[in-house]
């Protein structure tokens, strides 16, 4: 398990992806004062369920590379072969997704408060919420890749999966700013469910996916 963390994380860096994402994050923060203009108590009251729209789309920037590549280029099989299970092996990839996607959105989620002009009360509930809700993001990104690998068009389909499924998260991610500890407790039933269950759903795909 270490070893394929390890070298999903190393992967994810060497590629670019987890920078695009981060990049993409904050380039959204920037842009969304410039669209409803410069009132510093609209940004302050709305500005944590900005951030929270834009970690789900961030969140489903890398979809197509956390399978694909793994499975064009015969690993899994050596896997499946050595006796390895694939849901184990998705289990891997949710935690080096998290790993590198997760703490470092946290910390982007500093700068993007400051453009938006948040209070510090407000900027720890939003980390807590973050905390709570990305690894929930990161399981669900790492199902959908293994649901659309293979297929036509995969990253416009991996939108269709994933946006839908990531809505209960936005809700409660967003709603937690204001519903307090109620808000987040739902927030962490739904990331609990889908850190649970994605490993077993990306691994029987995966192994669909095979034969």
């Amino acid at each position: 398990m270490l070893t394929l963390i390890l070298r999903d994380l190393r992967i994810s860096w060497a590629s670019g992806g987890i920078v695009n994402a981060l990049a993409f994050f904050l380039l959204v923060t920037i842009l969304f004062p410039f669209a409803v203009g410069p009132d510093t108590a609209l940004l302050a009251r709305i500005g944590g369920g900005v951030i929270w729209a834009a970690a789900v789309l961030a969140a489903l920037m890398p979809v197509e590379r956390l399978i694909g590549p793994d499975t064009e280029s015969g690993v899994l099989d050596q896997l499946a072969v050595r006796g390895v299970s694939l849901s184990a092996v998705a289990a891997a990839k949710i935690v080096a997704h998290w790993l590198g996607f997760g703490p470092p959105l946290m910390l982007a989620a500093v700068i993007a408060a400051g453009l938006l002009g948040l209070p510090a009360a407000t900027l720890g509930t939003v980390e807590l919420g973050l905390l709570i809700g990305t690894p929930g993001l990161a399981a669900l990104a790492v199902a959908t890749s293994a649901l659309v690998t293979g297929l036509r068009g995969a990253g416009s389909v991996a939108g269709l999966v994933m946006l839908p499924l990531a809505v209960p998260l936005l809700i409660f991610g967003a709603g937690s700013i204001d519903g307090g500890a109620g808000a987040l407790k739902l927030l962490a039933a739904v990331a609990l469910l889908l850190v649970a269950g994605a490993p077993f759903v990306a691994g029987a795909a995966m192994r669909a996916g095979m034969e």
